[in-house]
């Protein structure tokens, strides 16, 4: 007889606390096997495909596409077939057997017993699952039959709760104690509608406040505007719309008057969005940063570049880029001045060098602003360097950057340039200690050799956090860059 487990969200690593359905792999009905990716998430760091651990038939999905859930929310549950004949049904060979040696608890952290019965041990992965995956080959899935289906499991159709709005009869008062909500999620939503929590009946286990009960909350006062409010809830400012995605707001000049047809529109900041606004608000508030910037002749750079990628036969390798000539530059530059290749604990108040070079670059794509990091950069040469940038951008742009190929960066390099500008003072990538910026290479005049001519130009800027160095380290560091993009032969020196 088959057991339902149920399979939560889980853990996806670095902090994070929720996730957003992209698209779901996988239908109710459908045969899946151990490991195989069910669902397709957003995170604030990266689109990452989960893994379902064990094998079975899909009874129910939790969650719409679009929709956010909390890390330990469920996401489906799994018909397993137990028995020692499991293994020999042809239409449940995506299912696991009765021969595993673990039961429903040690599949993973994340998944646990759901209704059914049965006392057979049920097979499954055993592995942690953080966001990308287990390393298990992917199986087809198969669609069964619904008559099956319906023979063999259960019925259960998840039905998110809707919870009535409490009447504007007499309402208690709040009362002191922590209020019954562990998602990170449900108190922003409650925040941005100022819905006193404290006042809200949650319809989880103990009295949990879910987000179904803020959003159906939200769509009762958003219906009857007109009625009595429950206490604890404000009333929308006039001329504001209910709807939480985007509100049309009345416009105002700088003046103050009102602009008539003119409406604003609110774009919640979650996703990539939220974590960028987050960590660069953070770098403000802690980091004192400074700038210094010099313009450079990169003539002779350009030339060497296209020297190197004119080289034919057997020496000829993959194109070299600009960038990834400047990734090598700051690499040579980190290592004659590793205090920029360090951060601050604040709380020992001490300032940590870092043995390696984590080299972030800038990559804007069509979900944002992401910094993809090239680990191990100082071990690296121009050509290594270039060819997992390329990766990296390519995976950016598709988005299929995982969690750790964002994080772990010790400096970050930023080619502003391609936006056609020429400087910037740019945010430091909190916690590292500086970024190199650079902008556009265009034909500028110059005096060459005691001489007025056309050389190719760029602004090299770069950020700094002042209490890792001085600015004769930082004016050093920016010097040495700058000459070895005006003499490359500079580099050579130091390979």
């Amino acid at each position: 007889m088959p057991q339902v487990l149920e399979f939560k969200l889980p853990d996806l690593g670095e902090g994070l606390t929720e996730a957003e359905i992209v698209r779901w792999l996988v239908e109710v009905g459908d045969v899946v096997a151990i490991d195989q990716p069910v669902v397709e998430v957003e995170t604030a760091k990266a689109m990452v495909e989960v893994p379902c651990p064990y094998g079975g038939v899909v009874t129910a999905r939790f969650g719409d596409e679009g929709s956010e859930l909390p890390v330990g929310a469920p996401l489906l549950t799994v018909a397993v077939s137990v028995g020692a004949d499991a293994g020999a049904s042809e239409e449940g060979a995506g299912a696991a057997s009765g021969s595993g040696s673990g039961g429903a608890g040690a599949a993973s952290g994340s998944g646990s017993a759901g209704a059914g019965s049965g006392s057979g041990e049920v097979e499954s992965s055993g592995n942690v699952l953080v966001g990308y995956g287990t390393g298990a080959p992917v199986a087809r899935r198969r669609r069964v039959r619904p008559t099956a289906v319906a023979a063999a499991v259960p019925a259960r159709v998840p039905v998110a709760p809707v919870v009535p709005v409490a009447a504007p009869d007499p309402v208690p008062d709040a009362v002191p104690g922590p209020v019954a909500v562990v998602s990170p999620l449900v108190r922003k939503l409650a925040r941005q509608h100022d819905l006193d929590l404290r006042k809200l009946s949650g319809s989880g286990r103990d009295g949990l406040i879910l987000r179904a009960d803020v959003e159906s909350a939200i769509r009762a006062l958003a219906e009857d505007t007109s009625a009595p409010l429950p206490a604890g809830f404000a009333a929308p400012a006039a001329g504001v719309a209910p709807e939480p995605e985007a509100v049309p707001v009345s416009g105002a000049s700088s003046a103050g008057r009102t602009v008539e047809g003119s409406a604003a529109q609110r774009i919640p900041l979650r996703g990539v969005r939220g974590a960028v606004a987050d960590k660069l608000s953070r770098s403000r508030r802690e980091i004192p940063d400074a700038t210094c910037w010099v313009d450079a002749d990169a003539t002779e750079l350009m030339a060497a570049r296209a020297a190197m990628n004119s080289v034919a036969g057997p020496a000829a390798g993959p194109k070299v880029s600009v960038l990834a000539l400047l990734a090598r530059i700051c690499t040579a530059a980190l290592a004659r001045f590793p205090e920029l290749n360090s951060t601050v604990d604040l709380e020992a108040r001490e300032i940590v060098r870092l043995p390696e070079v984590h080299l972030g670059f800038a990559a804007q794509t069509e979900r944002g602003l992401v910094v993809p990091v090239v680990r191990g950069a100082q071990a690296r040469n121009a050509e290594s360097i270039g060819a997992e940038i390329a990766r990296l951008t390519e995976a950016a742009r598709a988005g299929r950057l995982t969690p750790a190929e964002l994080t772990g960066g010790t400096f970050t390099l930023n080619n502003y340039g391609v936006f056609g500008v020429d400087g910037s003072t740019p945010i430091i990538n909190h916690p590292e200690a500086a970024m190199l910026g650079v902008g556009r290479i265009v034909p500028k005049p110059w005096v060459h050799q005691g001489e007025l001519a056309v050389r190719q130009v760029v602004q090299l800027s770069l950020t700094f956090d002042h209490r890792v160095c001085d600015g004769g380290t930082a004016g050093g560091f920016l010097r040495y860059i700058a000459d070895c993009v005006e003499q490359p032969a500079v580099l050579l020196r130091t390979l």
